[in-house]
């Protein structure tokens, strides 16, 4: 039989504290050693709970000198938890290192679940559950943001985001651009807090209401979109494919496709796919 320890991944509160179950709240206490993103940060809940299980900092940027120290104390025996700040660890918080390790290794890894924002916000937000992309954090930079939206404009299933709030704003304009004003969202914000807010409405509507009130654009934000509505989409691009049949009877690929793009907004390569499709049947 192993002599290995085992590895807890224990979810933790958004924010309101009776929200650490009685299972985790028994984790925490019997484990040797609670591996915490920000140690001070978890010592307020742990203190709460009477909890006095030493804490080691495992975060983006120790994550792997960490997993090396770590594996070491469960291959020797000990048991460890695994703790983000808010939330379920490894959804957009570290730890994904150490559980590949950890398993590559046969050591036990036991989920302990809990509080997960994006869950939290599906449950009540009120679009679409049975299908959904997680998208995590948009890139920092609009290039690279508007360029990760517009890839993924078509996609029909609910979209879920994280969202901080120095880029709510711009993260709004953005998505009202690529994915459409009038695309129906959710923006659910400081979840189980004391100021916690889940507003609905068209993604302008929702720009809107956050700057008509600036303390809306405080604290920790889930983003949810509809998905694309897929009978909308076919006609959209049947509607493109007419106008590049029509540009192809006057005008050489390369130009009707570059026409097509700035006439529809469809995708480039996607136009002429259909367009060499088109030439060679």
């Amino acid at each position: 039989m192993s002599n290995t320890g085992t590895l807890y991944i224990v979810a933790t509160p958004l924010g309101n504290l009776d929200d650490l179950s009685l299972r985790a709240q028994q984790v925490l206490k019997t484990v040797d050693k609670i591996a915490a993103e920000d140690t001070r940060h978890s010592r307020y809940l742990l203190n709460h709970y009477g909890i006095q299980t030493s804490c080691i900092s495992l975060h983006d940027f120790n994550e792997q000198e960490r997993t090396t120290q770590l594996l070491r104390l469960l291959t020797q025996g000990s048991s460890l938890a695994l703790i983000s700040d808010a939330g379920t660890p490894l959804i957009s918080d570290p730890g994904y290192r150490l559980v590949q390790s950890a398993r590559q290794q046969n050591i036990k890894v036991v989920p302990i679940p809990g509080p997960c924002a994006l869950i939290a916000a599906l449950s009540a937000a009120g679009l679409p559950s049975a299908r959904f992309s997680f998208e995590g954090f948009l890139p920092p930079k609009t290039h690279a943001r508007l360029k990760h939206l517009t890839s993924i404009k078509e996609d029909t299933r609910t979209l879920i985001f994280y969202e901080s709030p120095h880029r709510i704003l711009d993260t709004m304009d953005d998505m009202i651009s690529t994915l459409g004003p009038e695309r129906l969202a959710v923006i659910a914000r400081e979840l189980t807090k004391t100021f916690e807010t889940i507003q609905q409405g068209s993604l302008v509507e929702l720009k809107q209401w956050l700057l008509q009130d600036p303390n809306q654009q405080k604290g920790e934000f889930v983003v949810l979109v509809q998905g694309s509505d897929a009978q909308a989409s076919a006609a959209t691009q049947q509607h493109a494919l007419e106008i590049l049949d029509l540009l192809l009877s006057e005008l050489p690929v390369s130009q009707a496709v570059k026409l097509a793009v700035k006439i529809t907004g469809e995708k480039k390569s996607w136009l002429y796919e259909m367009a060499l499709a088109r030439k060679t049947s």
